[in-house]
């Protein structure tokens, strides 16, 4: 079974969907098996993280400001591909660091998250993007 979830974005942040995973499973009457999900994108990424507290995304986000600065930034000035704006190639440098897919087992039907775990789109550009994740659910056999 597969599907696409598409994002929208609002700039630089953690977009979280795990209840839209979550529905489209139920809806699929998936039991046991294996979700593999997987951004369709270059400049953004998927991440689980913390869903209770938003102090984890925020914090996440000025760290990966503060690791990977925009093109115009002076420790920057070694980047070429700057054509897109200053903040393209920081975001492909980023995306490349963190994970574009991810494997998550499921019981039952549900996702094997735990307690505080929500699934992630990591956008990394500044300005607002559409973004479109494949998602595909493998039974056990």
């Amino acid at each position: 079974m597969q599907t696409r979830f598409a994002i929208g974005t609002r700039g630089q942040g953690l977009y979280e969907f795990t209840s839209s995973v979550a529905e489209w499973l139920a809806e699929t009457g998936a039991e046991d098996g294996l979700l593999t999900l997987f951004v369709r994108h270059t400049s953004c990424s998927l991440l689980i993280q913390e869903n209770a507290d938003p102090d984890v995304q925020r914090d996440l986000k000025a760290f990966f400001e503060r690791l990977v600065p925009p093109a115009d930034h002076p420790s920057m000035n070694y980047l070429v591909h700057t054509l897109e704006g200053p903040d393209d190639m920081p975001a492909h440098i980023k995306a490349a660091m963190l994970p574009v897919s991810l494997s998550i087992p499921v019981s039952a039907g549900r996702m094997a998250l735990g307690t505080w775990q929500g699934i992630y789109l990591f956008e990394h550009r500044t300005r607002a993007h559409q973004r479109q994740i494949a998602a595909q659910f493998l039974p056990d056999s």
